[in-house]
């Protein structure tokens, strides 16, 4: 019998004949986003561009974090809070950005409300075209529908949709989402996981925490 062979993390293209995938992990350069290892997007024209195109008004200091087996559809896109304008005025343009005199009032545009970094948990996948706002947090294993606005934070193992998102159902009862959450499958050894993509896939909770490694093990 051959020996498991885990895939690679540090490939670009996982698919050599489907250019339109990439990890992003060795895609990312940006200090201020961190994807962990097997995350992939998905897009015909320029998957590559991810940090520019789908990754929008990031001027920082918050941080987007996606973690790891997460699975992002064409068009996905994380608006940060660069994007936010004051709305305690008259107008929301935000004059200072545009030069000339108008940058001596920079101060304007200091303080505006940051919900902070953006937080994508492991094992999620996004439907084409979804949104998430500033700020959000989603948790494990959820899923996010095609064409979401999420403006909201997301639970464990959540599928929402709709514009704003709204809770569809959870995927498991609060019971199994605990026990799958103490199993967190996503931090096996990858020798474990290769072993176990059957039970991961398509196994009961159940059959889940049966194959989990063994205290000190592998």
């Amino acid at each position: 019998m051959n020996p498991l062979v885990p895939a690679d993390p540090t490939v670009l293209h996982p698919m050599p004949e489907q250019p339109r995938v990439v990890l992003l992990r060795p895609l990312v350069k940006s200090p201020l986003i961190e994807v962990g290892e097997f995350s992939y997007y998905d897009d015909p024209d320029d998957p590559t561009a991810f940090e520019t195109r789908n990754v929008l008004y990031h001027y920082g200091p918050e941080r987007l974090v996606i973690g790891r087996f997460c699975a992002l559809g064409t068009g996905v896109r994380f608006i940060m809070n660069g994007a936010n304008h004051r709305m305690d005025g008259p107008s929301t343009f935000p004059f200072p950005t545009m030069g000339g005199s108008w940058a001596q009032h920079f101060d304007l545009l200091t303080g505006l409300p940051n919900r902070g970094d953006t937080v994508v948990g492991n094992d999620v996948w996004f439907g084409y075209g979804a949104t998430v706002m500033p700020g959000v947090k989603i948790g494990h294993g959820a899923i996010i529908g095609a064409g979401a606005v999420v403006t909201s934070d997301v639970p464990d193992y959540g599928i929402v949709g709709g514009n704003p998102a709204r809770l569809i159902r959870t995927r498991y009862s609060e019971a199994d989402v605990a026990r799958l959450l103490k199993v967190a499958w996503w931090d096996w050894p990858a020798g474990h996981i290769t072993e176990h993509v059957r039970t991961i896939m398509s196994g009961s909770v159940a059959d889940l925490e049966a194959a989990a490694p063994q205290q000190g093990g592998e």
